[in-house]
């Protein structure tokens, strides 16, 4: 991978961004002030592109370039990093073929891995360049990020994408209309260490043995299920449905204290069914995570 991450041991200060980049490089400055405005320490951009060949992807790195001088944006500590997609040192024009997608998927695997290695915290704002390309990133977050970090998408209204068009406009602020919408995604590495070493494999064995493990988690889900009591029952499913702890106990009308009674009984069950380390923080999400398709389609009760 033709990416410098920072020395092993270094401490690199606040988070680290992670985008895609197309011939829009305002996608960039737009997702980083709009984290900025919202408390974030951003030390690090990791941009990841096609080929230079295409002048757009040339003439948007280096509109980038201008606000990120000696390692400064604005008036704090940032760095920029390019991040080309290549096969065998050459970029990649295009994601026209298999191979160029595992190439692609290589060359995202190894950047977050490498920061995880690192224990970044990371922002991920998948809004530019090739569709695939976001594609590919997600699912590879899904092997190696946790519950700490972010996937963005970005939304932009009309009149302001088409006012700053190929960089016109590189800032803007809250009553611009531009949006960081939250997307979820089930960290599933961080649940199953096991799936860390699919991200060894090709983007297609890495999808293949994470639908069987999904499959297989049926099986935890009914061992959990059937050692619990029928008012623990009542909780799990009401935190399956998407329900929150407060939620859960105005529904079932028990104090929250007693919701997390029952919470703390259950997420004990999943780590022995699940064989999770005690150093793995468990919340009711997780529970949202792996029941909500047990409980809808097994007719659990």
């Amino acid at each position: 991978m033709d990416v410098e991450l920072a020395p092993s041991g270094q401490i690199v200060d606040g988070a680290t961004l992670v985008a895609t980049l197309g011939g829009q490089p305002q996608v960039i400055t737009f997702a980083l002030d709009a984290l900025l405005r919202r408390g974030e320490t951003i030390g690090e951009v990791y941009v990841l592109h096609l080929s230079l060949d295409n002048p757009r992807t040339r003439q948007a790195l280096a509109r980038l370039a201008q606000e990120f001088v000696d390692d400064q944006y604005g008036d704090r500590h940032c760095r920029l990093r390019r991040v080309p997609i290549a096969v065998n040192g050459k970029a990649l024009e295009d994601i026209r073929t298999e191979a160029g997608a595992t190439a692609t998927w290589q060359v995202i695997r190894d950047l977050l891995a490498g920061l995880k290695e690192q224990n970044r915290r990371l922002h991920l704002c998948l809004s530019g360049g090739r569709r695939l390309m976001a594609m590919l990133a997600m699912s590879a977050a899904a092997l190696l990020c946790d519950h700490q970090d972010h996937v963005w998408h970005m939304y932009t209204p009309d009149a302001l994408r088409e006012q700053a068009e190929g960089g016109a406009i590189m800032h803007v602020g809250p009553e611009s209309g531009m949006q960081l919408i939250q997307t979820p995604i089930v960290p599933w590495g961080e649940y199953f260490p096991a799936l860390r070493t699919l991200a060894q494999t090709s983007v297609q064995s890495a999808g293949e043995q994470l639908r069987w493990l999904t499959a297989a988690g049926e099986q935890q889900c009914r061992q959990v299920y059937e050692r619990l009591s029928l008012r623990e029952r009542e909780v799990l499913r009401a935190f399956a449905r998407g329900l929150r702890p407060q939620e859960v106990a105005d529904e079932l009308m028990i104090g929250l204290s007693t919701v997390n009674s029952h919470k703390t009984v259950i997420l004990a069950e999943c780590r022995a069914a699940w064989e999770i380390g005690d150093k793995t923080r468990l919340d009711y999400r997780f529970l949202r995570e792996h029941f909500a398709g047990f409980v809808s389609h097994s007719g659990a009760v």
